[in-house]
C-alpha cells in the first residue's frame, strides 16, 4: 500500500512540474530582437490600416523609426487591423529559419483577406488570427508582438 502512494505522489509531482515548466516556453521560432514604434493610422501610408483585414509592412527605413521596427534580421514588421485589435509579425519565416537559419521574408498576400506569403516555402499565415499556418508546409506561427491603440496610434513593442 506505501509502495502505490509513492507511486501516486511521484505522478502528481511529475505530472505538475512538466505542467508548470511548460507555461514558461515560449513557441516563438524567432530569436527576441527590440521593437517599439508608434504609427498615426491617419497617416496615408497606413491607409490600409483602415478597413477590417487590411494589412501594412514596415521597417527601419519607415519613417526612420530605425531597429525599433526593423524586425528579427532587419526583415520588417507586418502590422494587421482585426474587429476590435491590431496585430503586428516579424516578417521572418519561422519555417525557413526553423529549417535552416535562413531569413525568408513573407510578404502580404494580397489575393487573400488578411493573409502573409512565404515565398520560399509557400506557407500562408493568417494575419488576423494570431499569424497562424493556413497552408502550405509551415507548422509554427509568426512571431508575435505586442500591440495597443488609442483610437489614433497602434503602438508595437515587445519586452525585450
Amino acid at each position: 500500500m506505501a509502495s502505490l502512494s509513492k507511486i501516486r505522489f511521484f505522478l502528481i509531482t511529475l505530472t505538475l512540474t512538466l505542467a508548470l515548466g511548460s507555461c514558461n516556453k515560449k513557441n516563438d521560432v524567432i530569436p527576441d530582437v527590440y521593437v517599439d514604434f508608434t504609427l498615426d493610422i491617419n497617416d496615408p501610408e497606413f491607409v490600409n490600416l483602415s478597413s477590417i483585414g487590411g494589412a501594412v509592412a514596415v521597417g527601419s527605413y519607415t519613417n526612420n523609426w530605425g531597429r525599433g521596427a526593423a524586425g528579427y534580421a532587419g526583415d520588417g514588421i507586418i502590422i494587421a487591423r482585426g474587429v476590435d485589435e491590431f496585430y503586428a509579425y516579424d516578417r521572418t519565416c519561422p519555417y525557413d529559419y526553423a529549417l535552416d537559419e535562413s531569413t525568408v521574408k513573407v510578404n502580404i498576400d494580397i489575393t487573400g483577406f488578411a493573409k502573409a506569403l512565404c515565398p520560399k516555402c509557400s506557407t500562408s499565415y493568417e494575419l488576423i488570427s494570431f499569424g497562424t499556418p493556413a497552408s502550405g508546409i509551415g507548422r509554427y506561427p509568426l512571431k508575435n508582438y505586442k500591440t495597443s491603440f488609442d483610437g489614433r496610434y497602434v503602438r508595437v513593442w515587445n519586452n525585450y
